[in-house]
């Protein structure tokens, strides 16, 4: 079901009633960037401390901008063993242009050729996107709109209620006082916003809000001025509306986070800074704080990647690459608990993925997210019980199985390979750093260094010294062949990194040691012949 501006209101106390409702959330966001074009040290590189990685992602989070969330909402079916249902939705997004807001973003060429690939629909992202903020832009809104210092600011926003204005003023002319009439076409905060400056601009009308637009009525100063004292159109209570509508999907995205519901997503990290981001503060510069922050908003957190990295090996699957392929390995014969796991099915108005795939349609992905959630979750289940059938499995026990990975967030290309919300990172798992010593190369770079592994395998490059640099990857086994295959290489040997043997640092420590010492030792010697 896709949900944008015009119905978003409207739909807004189902999605609540259904948060509240579920026992946990899928998630999924499409972005209209990944990463800025950063070359050298503002690359992520698996050299990356988590604090290094997540402050050169900031740069990129702040870049770019959310155009589609895609959330399922699963809930266990009342009285039927093992079975669930899913309520998925995709939110198309647009930043909220509203008195003093005014965001700007970029798009990736990238980004937008993949998503255009899969079909999606950037009319309504551009066009009928649900307006959303932050919470220190609804507090600059709020102060404007509550103090009377609104003002129209963008010249599009401008020159419509110019049009408007300038219609309203012509009836006006002729019409008599109780007449009215509709301005079509006007909707969700808009209407409110054509309503604020119409009201501002002329004593003698009044304005509501129907199906059909904005209805203008000619009235009395003495008529306005009761309309604008009733209880039910106080000045401040309609300006409070219009901040809520203003407000969008941050309203929704308010609702979801005081549910405290689980969430589930697959590669969640860039989720999870743009949700940050957009919807509750911007990111702090301290990586500490940004996990207390995320912590606080999502107690529980699995990420499916995490997940199904942890136990693929072990369960003998074949590999994948991305999350429909661990989709259709857990629906396949391969998947031993196939046919005693959980029954998931798709509510009214959301069938359309029953009987079509639709990969990198956010809404699709996060029921894809779901689904493989509660399927490993099974298969962990009949494991810890000896593969002996479990009854009527709820959805704690699933959470009970799935405790080691809750919390544990995958980190692509950095020092460790995830992310600990609850409490601190685990050490690094990765492969030792080699150092390559170069003879006879002069002014090697660190990009000529990459192309002449590139053939062998991959590795992250970084200067270490004038002929010396450090080498990194995420697989042991290109480690052992890169030893095996250069050890004894005439030109560029490579071997174990020792930081007391092959740091600058400490290299300098025991050159300005072995001076002092030598130093200190001739001058005793001397100090002794002069005695």
């Amino acid at each position: 079901m896709d949900v944008c501006a015009d119905d978003f209101e409207q739909t807004l106390p189902l999605l609540q009633e259904l948060v509240l409702d579920a026992d946990f959330v899928g998630l999924d966001i499409e972005f209209t960037g990944l990463r800025s074009s950063l070359c050298g040290p503002q690359q992520i590189s698996l050299f990356d401390l988590p604090s290094e990685w997540y402050l050169k992602t900031r740069q990129s989070v702040q870049q770019f901008t959310i155009c589609q969330i895609g959330l399922s909402v699963f809930s266990s079916v009342e009285g039927e063993s093992n079975k669930y249902v899913a309520h998925s939705c995709n939110f198309f997004l647009f930043p909220t242009t509203f008195g003093i807001l005014d965001s700007e973003f970029s798009f990736q060429a990238s980004s937008v050729q993949f998503l255009n690939q899969y079909g999606f629909d950037y009319n309504k992202f551009l066009k009928n996107g649900i307006p959303y903020m932050n919470e220190e832009q609804e507090k600059k809104i709020k102060h404007s709109i509550l103090t009377g210092n609104w003002r129209v600011r963008s010249s599009l926003d401008k020159d419509q209620i110019k049009v408007v204005i300038d219609e309203v003023t012509r009836w006006l002319d002729l019409a008599e006082e109780g007449d009215w009439m509709t301005l079509p076409g006007i909707a969700g905060f808009q209407a409110f916003e054509v309503q604020l400056v119409l009201r501002q601009a002329l004593p003698n009308i009044w304005t509501e809000l129907k199906e059909k637009g904005v209805t203008v009525k000619k009235v009395s100063r003495q008529h306005r001025w009761y309309l604008e004292h009733a209880s039910c159109d106080r000045a401040s209570c309609w300006k409070e509306q219009i901040l809520l509508s203003a407000k969008g999907f941050s309203v929704f995205f308010q609702m979801l986070v005081k549910a405290q519901k689980p969430l589930v997503g697959h590669n969640m990290m860039m989720d999870l800074l743009h949700l940050h981001e957009k919807l509750f503060r911007p990111l702090p510069e301290s990586y500490d704080q940004f996990k207390q922050n995320i912590h606080s908003l999502f107690p529980v957190l699995i990420d499916t990647k995490n997940v199904t990295k942890d136990i693929w090996k072990e369960l003998h699957f074949p590999r994948v690459s991305n999350l429909s392929e661990v989709y259709e390995v857990l629906n396949s014969n391969l998947n031993p608990t196939k046919n005693s796991g959980p029954v998931i099915v798709h509510a009214s108005k959301c069938e359309r993925y029953a009987k079509t795939k639709c990969p990198h349609e956010a809404a699709y992905d996060a029921f894809l997210c779901g689904s493989v959630l509660l399927k490993v979750a099974h298969l962990l289940l009949q494991r810890v019980h000896s593969n002996v059938p479990v009854p009527e499995p709820s959805f704690l026990q699933y959470l009970d199985v799935l405790a080691p990975y809750v919390n544990q967030v995958n980190l692509i290309r950095a020092g460790v390979p995830k992310i600990n919300f609850s409490g601190p990172d685990s050490p690094s798992v990765r492969p030792p750093i080699l150092i390559l010593s170069i003879r006879r190369w002069p002014g090697v770079s660190e990009q000529q260094v990459y192309c002449e592994f590139q053939n062998l395998c991959k590795f992250d490059v970084r200067r270490l010294t004038r002929s010396q640099f450090l080498l990194l990857t995420n697989k042991f086994k290109d480690a052992r062949s890169v030893l095996k295959e250069y050890r004894c290489h005439p030109t560029l040997q490579v071997s174990l990194y020792r930081y007391w043997r092959h740091s600058p640092n400490i290299t300098c420590v025991l050159q300005v040691c072995s001076v002092v010492s030598t130093w200190a030792l001739l001058a005793f010697l001397l100090g002794r012949a002069s005695s």
